[in-house]
């Protein structure tokens, strides 16, 4: 078990202390749960009413909300306790699942693929013909790597994962487990004779850039030609499907179950909510925010938050749904 006294946190966070520093802190809770060895925080003053009955020794603080730390406790303020939250969850974080031996006996890879120092492949992992890893790269037990993709270094890749041929991923990148990575877009035409369905080729591939993380059962469909693009520090939720040819700028969110239609273009920092579903070739530009549960029908201007299903402007759709309110009464 981790313990770190609370000057220790506060060289981690760089707060002001307000009461004891030396109490001695194991873990983090929610200040209804924490217990007299751990911290919680408050970033909003909802929670700050909580405190008087949370067992937590330590408080981290937004620096704009009054409180007293109280008896034998001890409050920490920062500018955004969020933040210092995510810092202090990164110091507590436990060690990673270990490898007996940096190359697992049961692995399979390929005789001309290309692997950096430090790298680590865990049971059952295939690597395929000429395939390079860099360094420090992690696969889990039972990745699969198909041929020609290259990986940059300290990518981490969590079991059950399957990246398709000629993927070209970034360093510092983290994929968890059961992502889907280059599958074949989803395309078909009626027959000629139309009794049937013809699949349409994919032969493109799937481009990610470097800080990207992909949440569990994620899909990212590689292009019909040329490829799919997720820009550099994009961070995308569990359940997600990114079809071919998607091509997102840097630093996009995509929450659970939302989903991208082919083609569509993301500008630079774009939120898109959970469960909202974008239209094939539409256009995004930089800035904007889908809401949760939208329907996006039409380009989206920069900075722009639109809502509902087909999604419109954000204040102009709850004005609608406050009419329509008034006339279900």
């Amino acid at each position: 078990m981790k313990s770190l006294t609370v000057q220790d946190i506060n060289a981690i966070i760089n707060g002001d202390i307000v009461g004891q520093a030396n109490l001695e802190i194991t873990g983090l809770e929610h200040i209804q749960k924490a217990n007299q060895h751990q911290a919680t925080f408050i970033g909003n003053r909802k929670y700050a009413a909580m405190w008087n009955d949370s067992n937590a020794a330590l408080a981290i603080v937004n620096d704009t909300i009054s409180l007293e730390p109280g008896e034998n406790r001890v409050l920490i303020k920062v500018k955004n306790a969020d933040l210092a939250m995510a810092k202090l969850l990164d110091a507590f974080t436990p060690e990673s699942p270990h490898f007996e031996s940096d190359i697992h006996p049961t692995a399979v890879i390929d005789a001309s693929a290309k692997l950096g120092e430090g790298t680590k492949v865990g049971a059952g992992c295939y690597i395929g013909k000429d395939v390079v890893i860099g360094n420090g790269v992690v696969l889990y037990p039972n990745v699969t790597i198909l041929d020609d993709t290259t990986i940059g270094d300290h990518t981490t890749v969590w079991s059950g994962t399957v990246i398709r041929e000629r993927s070209v991923i970034g360093s510092y990148c983290i994929f968890h487990t059961n992502v889907s990575i280059g599958a074949d877009g989803f395309g078909y035409r009626p027959s000629d004779d139309g009794r049937g369905l013809v699949k349409i080729p994919h032969i493109g591939n799937v481009v990610i850039g470097n800080g990207v993380e992909i949440g569990a059962n994620t899909c990212v469909d590689r292009a019909k030609f040329s490829s799919t693009i997720i820009g550099d520090g994009c961070k995308i939720d569990n359940l997600v499907q990114i079809a071919h040819n998607c091509v997102l700028g840097r630093s996009c969110i995509m929450a659970g179950s939302s989903g991208l239609a082919g083609s569509v273009t993301l500008g630079d920092g774009v939120v898109i909510g959970g469960s909202a579903s974008i239209k094939d070739h539409t256009t995004i530009h930089s800035g904007a925010t889908i809401g949760a549960g939208s329907g996006v029908m039409n380009d989206v201007p920069a900075g722009k938050t639109v809502l509902g299903y087909p999604a419109t402007d954000s204040r102009e759709m709850l004005k609608q749904w406050v009419a329509l309110r008034k006339l279900a009464r």
